[in-house]
């Protein structure tokens, strides 16, 4: 950028000497002076430029700081809510107990009280919202980079399933860890074993590292999939409904007002609308995926000893308890994931506007 910046200065002196020499002969003085002039310009754009750059990046970086902050707030708010529905889950999944959700509800308040409810529900952040944090971003930012490369005015169906599958996979592979410590604790024994730290320190030592990833096949088979229909099915809902007539109006009228009108009415859904679609679009995935979810947390639970392939875990729990056995534990799994999905897009949006994120 130098070299182009010499070479403009270079250019204005020529021109600017020719014209001294015509009017009063004093070619040399001119044409020097002119010269430097035009150095110090050059060097001036350059540091302009350089200024702008950084400022760029400064604002790039502060920018997907906030689109990552939205994203772990929706993640917490929503998984704290459902925390007590995500525990019936788990004990439906680890103990495979033939018990209606009355009889487990009783269970769990008769032996460990109401706190019981929300047993590994830190962990269960520590492990969601990162997890949430970075599919809500690389989400946005795989449909976006898409949306680019195609050159079209709107993502398409397969673009919106392709980028969900993407931003699935990339979460899974770095939030799975905490994943499968947190189903350790939980699990018959996992009292003892002394918290997160007690439990990581337990795994690596017994199993090694490799243990912290059980289940990674099946976890990337089942987000990919999970990630396409939610992200896909919730975009295909919203984009249906801000080309409608009602949509088209209402986006308009975001437009006018401006900064007149507070988070809440800025959305472009509609606050309902957008839990709605945010509960239909994750009964969606989970309805579809259940069974890989099954088969991955029985997988986290396995000692080397007995060791396991997902599709013999598969074949082994169809054969204890049919094809409903993988499916164990779906009802309250839907209705943790009905008001989870809801509350986690609906304050997913609304962070958005209330920290300003712009589209990257």
């Amino acid at each position: 950028m130098r070299r182009r910046g010499r070479k403009g200065g270079d250019f204005l002196s020529v021109s600017l000497s020719i014209k001294g020499r015509e009017e009063d002969g004093h070619e040399g003085n001119v044409g020097e002076s002119i010269e430097g002039l035009g150095q110090n310009g050059a060097e001036k754009i350059l540091d302009e430029e350089e200024v702008e750059v950084k400022r760029s990046g400064t604002s790039a970086a502060l920018n997907t700081t906030k689109h990552l902050w939205a994203g772990v707030v929706a993640a917490m708010v929503s998984r704290t809510f459902v925390a007590p529905l995500e525990r019936l889950k788990l004990e439906y999944i680890v103990r495979g107990e033939q018990k209606n959700l009355l009889e487990v509800i009783k269970a769990i308040a008769a032996t460990q009280g109401l706190k019981g409810f929300w047993k590994g529900n830190f962990v269960n952040i520590l492990r969601t919202a990162p997890f949430k944090s970075i599919n809500f971003y690389t989400y946005d930012t795989y449909r976006n980079q898409l949306l680019k490369l195609s050159g079209n005015e709107e993502t398409t169906n397969f673009e919106r399933f392709l980028a969900g599958a993407a931003a699935g996979i990339t979460a899974t592979l770095l939030c799975l860890p905490m994943d499968t410590i947190r189903t350790k604790m939980v699990a018959p024994g996992g009292e003892v074993l002394g918290g997160v730290i007690g439990t990581f320190r337990h795994m690596i030592q017994t199993e090694g590292f490799s243990s912290l990833y059980k289940g990674l096949l099946p976890s990337l088979v089942a987000m990919a999939p999970s990630g396409a229909v939610y992200y896909g099915v919730y975009d295909m809902l919203k984009s249906a409904y801000l080309h409608s007539p009602e949509g088209m109006k209402r986006i308009q009228n975001i437009k006018q007002e401006g900064q007149e009108l507070n988070a809440l009415e800025q959305l472009e859904l509609g606050p309902m609308r957008t839990l709605l679609y945010g509960a239909i679009a994750g009964c969606c995935s989970e309805a579809a995926t259940y069974p890989f979810e099954v088969v991955r947390r029985q997988l986290q639970m396995q000692v080397r000893s007995t060791k396991m392939s997902a599709m013999a875990t598969c074949i082994k729990i169809v054969d204890q308890g049919g094809i409903p056995a993988l499916y164990a534990g779906l009802i309250p799994s839907l209705l943790q994931v009905l008001p989870s999905a809801a509350i986690s897009y609906f304050v997913y949006e609304f962070m958005k506007i209330v920290l300003k994120v712009e589209s990257t």
